[in-house]
């Protein structure tokens, strides 16, 4: 957070009260004529029928708007509304500096049976922080951040802060695009970010940017290097920084580490001015049970199962949100809704949901309960999924809707109403399991690994796909992407210039995290900033013109994203190769009849005379090869037009004889129909 933008915030003047619970002498009950503002029938109604009816069935679309802290003026007299929903309390006071964070003094009236508790407190201003004081039974007085809280202080300290955003944006031409794109049917490529490691100030204490400080240097990096959308690591606030954003204690309050939500709308805004999109990953499959967040929030398992077997997660050792539960469903589409509206991200990509799908997931016999049909899928969990993605979809036109989803379960990315999720692509993690596991096989041995090659390719329209080169592969001893690479320093850059070659060709939407595409040494670590450094080195240099020239004809050329999603965009000339670790295929655009030739030669030796099928006569130009000098490689290959003789081969009429350099792509475009 800035300086300017921390002085806003009035800070405690005791100890932090968000974690302790301390004694306190109360203070006499007041009598009813002179109860607080709040308990009288002058204050506001915050929440008419309507909007508790709309909450109790889980359809209040607008409900960030009525819950949480809000500033308003109430009969002519500013201040702030307070709402917050907790059903199992006999009495919740908003509490803070303003009033000497006592619970007698700011009681909240509980509206009927709906469980939301409201108050209006005169005066308050935004930057005051609170909480909530609840009494549940049997319990002694406790204290809850809110969990519809627009701000929070920064952790480790834990108050929410009222906040009124000013920000006007500028994006609107950016937004009228967004809302008619056909995504499926145009380039995506995704620069993944950890926000806090991407670039660091050494000069003061290695601190990370903030928002407004990262706008101009990513937006003109991601630019130069022709990626189509940045996502980020979660950026809602959480409380333990190795968890890198994916145990949210905030949902709906952008991390304070790195300024204030306005300063979240400047980079978005700023980031689509500069016409690139914006992801961020979002956490609905679990939540961390530290004392001032969701978990056992009014005494009781609100926001969770109350029983662990389906409301606790074994691995990560987090509560998991009860689906089936209205006001919870609520929260968290409200949620969704709430990045895409309040602050025009463009997609959501939605972490663990395998964890989601399955009763069973990570769990031994006897650990998990069966559904009503005896099975181990978690059907209120699908059921709440596919709402996400009708209402996201029928409310903010043009977002995308990502989902991160390991296993091999059914029409992720196909329309509800044709029995899927809903969601518009999926990770495909089997792919980049496979792919990985060739790569990082010795050349010598790759033979007998190359259905693990080509295998992706049997599934490969069965979803709308994203191939994933995420910050999950390059931590936890698992090596840097060049690292993993297999030989000496020449040969591992050769691999690695190899695989995104082949990455980019291949169906499916691209992601890498940041960090590979100039090829960083060291595992990722969220605490230091990327080495940037290494781009002075001429090969990690040539790394990273490779990825700009593979973005560059990638995003001209339809052929490689008209019809990711379809057979007909794809067909095979050199699939069964393993002895000679070649493969080649054609990437084709249905509309147009233009074609790319893409061949490859994934052996350590060069192959001087590889004869390859070609579907038309002509000369064929040159548009990529890997091993050109400019991107560390050798100049092996030729860099001139080839000539297509009318010698069939590979079931094509036909083909030229070209050489092969060894750990190397070559992509060649057709000539004119």
């Amino acid at each position: 957070m800035t300086k300017k933008d921390s002085s806003k915030i009035k800070r405690p003047k005791k100890p932090e009260a968000s974690s302790r619970r301390v004694p306190r002498k109360r203070a006499p009950e007041p009598e009813p004529e002179v109860q607080p503002v709040g308990q009288t029938e002058s204050a506001p109604q915050l929440l008419g029928e309507l909007d508790l009816h709309l909450f109790a069935e889980g359809k209040h679309e607008n409900i960030y708007e009525k819950l949480g802290a809000h500033p308003i003026t109430h009969n002519g007299v500013k201040g702030v509304s307070f709402a917050v929903w907790a059903p199992n309390a006999e009495r919740v006071s908003v509490v803070g500096d303003f009033n000497g964070w006592d619970g007698t003094q700011h009681s909240m009236r509980r509206t009927g049976e709906s469980g939301v508790w409201e108050t209006f407190v005169p005066n308050l201003e935004p930057g005051e922080i609170y909480k909530y004081e609840l009494k549940s039974p049997g319990l002694p007085v406790f204290l809850k951040a809110d969990p519809y809280a627009a701000f929070a202080e920064e952790p480790p300290k834990t108050s929410s802060v009222v906040y009124e955003s000013s920000y006007r944006f500028r994006d609107a031409t950016w937004l009228r695009r967004r809302a008619t794109a056909e995504h499926f049917r145009r380039p995506l490529s995704i620069y993944e970010v950890h926000f806090g490691s991407w670039r660091r100030v050494a000069e003061e204490s290695n601190r990370p940017l903030n928002y407004r400080e990262m706008a101009e240097p990513l937006a003109k990096y991601v630019r130069e290097l022709g990626f189509t959308h940045v996502e980020f690591l979660p950026l809602k606030e959480f409380p333990y920084g190795p968890s890198w954003g994916y145990q949210v204690s905030n949902y709906y309050a952008p991390s304070a580490r790195y300024g204030t939500p306005d300063d979240l709308r400047y980079l978005i805004d700023y980031l689509h001015r500069k016409n690139i999109g914006v992801i961020m990953d979002w956490v609905p499959a679990h939540f961390p049970k530290d004392a001032f967040t969701l978990g056992r929030f009014d005494g009781s398992a609100l926001y969770e199962h109350l029983d662990p077997r389906k409301g606790e997660h074994p691995d990560w050792g987090t509560y998991i949100f009860n689906y089936g539960r209205s006001e919870v469903k609520n929260f968290l589409i409200a949620n969704a809704l709430y990045w895409f509206r309040e602050f025009h991200i463009d997609g959501l990509r939605v972490d663990a949901v395998a964890s989601m799908l399955y009763l069973d997931y990570s769990r031994n016999e006897g650990e998990w309960v069966p559904n009503q049909f005896g099975g181990r899928e978690n059907l209120e969990a699908l059921a709440f999924l596919k709402e996400l993605n009708e209402v996201t979809h029928r409310e903010c036109p043009g977002t995308i809707m990502i989902a991160e989803e390991s296993t091999a379960w059914p029409m992720v990315s196909h329309p509800t109403y044709t029995g899927g999720l809903g969601f518009d692509f999926k990770w495909n993690m089997g792919w980049m399991h496979d792919t990985l596991k060739y790569f990082q096989t010795d050349p010598l041995f790759r033979a007998g690994n190359h259905n693990a090659l080509t295998f992706g390719l049997v599934y490969a329209w069965s979803e709308n796909f994203i191939l994933p080169l995420s910050h999950d592969e390059v931590v936890h001893l698992k090596g840097s992407l060049l690292n993993k690479m297999p030989g000496n320093i020449s040969q591992k850059f050769a691999n690695l210039r190899a695989l995104y070659a082949y990455m980019w060709a291949h169906p499916g939407k691209k992601l890498l995290f940041m960090g590979g595409e100039f090829g960083q040494w060291r595992e990722w670590t969220e605490t230091e900033s990327l080495d940037w450094h290494l781009v002075q080195d001429p090969l990690h240099a040539g790394l990273q013109e490779l990825l700009r020239d593979l973005n560059r004809i990638y995003g001209k050329h339809e052929c490689f994203w008209e019809a990711d999603g379809e057979p007909a965009g794809f067909a095979w000339i050199d699939v069964d190769n393993a002895a000679q670790n070649v493969v080649a295929f054609r990437r084709i655009s249905p509309a147009t009849g233009a074609e790319i030739i893409c061949v490859y030669n994934f052996s350590a030796v060069t192959i001087e005379a590889y004869r390859l099928g070609l579907p038309r006569a002509g000369k064929y130009k040159p548009l990529l090869n890997t091993d050109t000098e400019s991107y560390g490689g050798a100049n092996g290959g030729s860099s001139k037009r080839i000539a297509a003789e009318e010698t069939p081969h590979h079931g094509l009429e036909y083909s030229v004889v070209i050489t092969l350099p060894s750990l190397a792509g070559l992509w060649f475009e057709t000539p004119p129909i």
